[in-house]
């Protein structure tokens, strides 16, 4: 089976097929760096980390590129409430949220263009427009004249007809048709601006994807990825000004991942996260809190086209998950190599591949993929606890890893020195633990138990004997 993605451009689920064999080109629009990332930031990275991941585990080779948004109305608009220059402002943000991505265990792309470092492209890109009849200029701002694009409308569905009557546009009489959009705008006292035909301005913010992506990949690509926010207008007026500018499809694929929203536990209500609320969840503040597979848990737990809930309820559900899935990569306590316990072990892992890889060809089901994964951690359990050890246990750890690897987990438990140096104390109090209970002494023994889990260290006994985690 060929692995299936649902594109929002024909509302359908399609197989894959890539301009070059066995090469995509993946455009993906990244954050405008005005403020301090959060984790919906960090969703919409990982969704497509793991695409990209599965793309490379089928033997693809994925050429990423993802973008800043480094001068917007946004980022002015922060920039001068808080007295900061807006070009070194959105480069500290940048830099910032680079760092938070690398701590999520996102993929490098293989290129950030910054829109600042694109204007060349975005004047020629725009001088090319007029050239062709889809622009013009109006006292130093440049617009896209919506009406010389026939396919309007075909990534959001609705027709210039119903975006005039349905759509607030701002009024503006230079301008032939309310739906037009600025390519260019002319400088504003205070903004940052650059030279061009039309006098000194700034780019309009759809530009400067569709130029980035040229730039970067090509007059065509095979998936352009974003937040489902973005369908219209910005993916909307992507296609529109690029189509017209090299009469060919620009994005084979269009992909767009759900919406993070906050679930009030009291309540039970959705939230929108925002700081009039005081709930904006940043990157940082979860970090702090979580090891970053927890929030991969929450993001693959998902479908990635819906809606992504989120509270702390759901963080400490996926952190007790990232703690089974550690509790598989325990040492053996038997060495037993063969026989029908290590068989079990080792279709369970052939199966678990199998149902994987079904799952993730099928639009990325990161859930099923998930299950498939809980499923061989039962496996490996029943296998180490039957006496199983050596290569055969070792060989089910490797899959789960390899595995778990391609949905981006580290399962690196993050255990302080503390806890190492703390480690021969804790297997003293098993072995005295296990003389009370042997003398019969059980409320002596529980109490061993239960101080442990007082300290944060979970006993858990089996038939091979007790094992602990953090």
């Amino acid at each position: 089976m060929s692995i299936q993605l649902y594109n929002s451009l024909t509302r359908r689920v399609e197989p894959l097929e890539t301009i070059e064999p066995n090469v995509v080109r993946m455009y993906v629009c990244g954050v405008t760096v005005y403020d301090d990332a959060h984790i919906g930031h960090a969703m919409s990275a990982i969704v497509f980390d793991i695409i990209r991941r599965y793309l490379e585990f089928r033997g693809y080779e994925v050429r990423h590129v993802v973008n800043f948004t480094d001068v917007d109305d946004k980022v002015i608009a922060r920039a001068n409430a808080t007295g900061r220059d807006p070009l070194q402002m959105a480069a500290q943000y940048a830099d910032e949220f680079l760092s938070q991505l690398q701590r999520l265990n996102v993929l490098p792309a293989d290129a950030y263009p910054r829109a600042t470092q694109t204007m060349g492209e975005i004047i020629g890109f725009t001088e090319s427009l007029i050239a062709g009849g889809h622009a013009y200029a109006a006292e130093g701002d440049v617009y896209f004249r919506v009406a010389s694009d026939p396919g309007y409308g075909k990534l959001s569905g609705r027709s210039l007809g119903e975006m005039l009557s349905g759509t607030r546009f701002e009024v503006d009489p230079r301008k032939e048709s309310p739906a037009d959009f600025a390519l260019w705008k002319a400088a504003k006292e205070g903004e940052p601006a650059w030279p061009s035909p039309w006098g000194q301005g700034r780019p309009g913010w759809h530009i400067e994807c569709s130029a980035m992506s040229m730039k970067h990949l090509g007059a065509q690509i095979d998936i352009h990825g974003g937040g489902n926010d973005l369908v219209f207008p910005h993916h909307e007026n992507e296609i529109a000004q690029s189509e017209c500018l090299t009469g060919e499809r620009f994005s084979r694929f269009w992909v767009h991942n759900g919406m993070l929203q906050l679930v009030n536990p009291e309540t039970r209500q959705v939230e929108k996260m925002s700081k009039s609320l005081g709930n904006v969840v940043t990157i940082d503040s979860f970090l702090k809190q979580y090891d970053a597979d927890v929030f991969r848990l929450i993001v693959l737990g998902s479908y990635y086209r819906s809606p992504l809930t989120y509270n702390a309820d759901i963080a400490a559900d996926n952190a007790r998950k990232l703690d089974r899935l550690l509790g598989a990569l325990q040492p053996a306590v038997g060495a037993a190599e063969g026989g029908p316990a290590a068989d079990a072990l080792a279709h369970s892992a052939g199966a678990a591949r199998a149902a994987f890889i079904a799952a993730m060809d099928g639009d990325i089901n990161t859930a099923g993929a998930l299950a498939a994964l809980f499923d061989l951690v039962r496996a490996i359990n029943v296998a180490r606890d039957a006496g199983v050890g050596g290569a055969a246990l070792a060989a089910g750890q490797a899959e789960l890893r390899e595995l778990a690897g391609v949905l981006g987990l580290r399962l690196s438990p993050q255990q302080s020195a503390k806890s190492q140096d703390v480690a021969p104390f804790i297997e003293l109090l098993i072995e005295l633990r296990a003389g009370l209970r042997k003398a019969k002494q059980f409320e002596l023994a529980d109490l061993v138990r239960t101080r442990l889990t007082d300290l944060g260290v979970t006993l858990e006994d089996g038939p091979q004997g007790t094992r602990y985690k953090f």
